[in-house]
């Protein structure tokens, strides 16, 4: 049934931020922010924020945490002295050369191999089962992990 499906979805969800946690030593949110820095080799807490879709000071919360597990550091750029980047330590890149294949990019990968109109009607079911939970209203990042944001970052 369609109850069924959901919960093995949650599940899904739960298993792999299990898998993360004991694979990397960190959790799906701080996993994602690495990502992200990663993808330019540096950001700003305000590009994060703005790609995760959470607030800066959760952000900042985050960051301050991988700095503190020697992750990343925050260093000023060179070109504009006022605005902090977040780059990636040596031991936050092999974190993430030595996760799992994470769930999203699992999804991404199979969501994007499926025809035009595949992906249009789960895009519409998956709208429609939000709404029917009253989920539709709540700013969620696009990242699968489950909890709120904060428990999601180890807090």
């Amino acid at each position: 049934s369609s109850l069924i499906a959901l919960r093995r979805i949650v599940r899904a969800t739960e298993l792999f931020g299990r898998e993360i946690r004991q694979t990397t030593g960190v959790t799906p949110a701080q996993f994602r922010v690495l990502q992200i820095i990663s993808e330019q080799g540096y950001a700003t807490a305000k590009a994060i924020s703005l790609r995760m879709r959470v607030s800066q000071g959760t952000i900042t919360s985050l960051v301050d945490k991988l700095v503190r597990d020697g992750l990343v550091i925050r260093e000023k750029s060179s070109q504009d002295r006022r605005q902090i980047n977040i780059t990636l330590t040596d031991k936050g890149g092999q974190i993430l050369e030595e996760a799992p294949d994470p769930l999203q990019q699992r999804f991404v990968r199979k969501f994007n191999a499926m025809e035009d109109w595949e992906q249009a009607m789960l895009v519409a079911s998956l709208e429609r089962v939000a709404a029917m939970l009253d989920a539709d209203e709540i700013d969620a990042s696009p990242v699968l992990a489950t909890g709120d944001i904060k428990h999601a970052s180890g807090f």
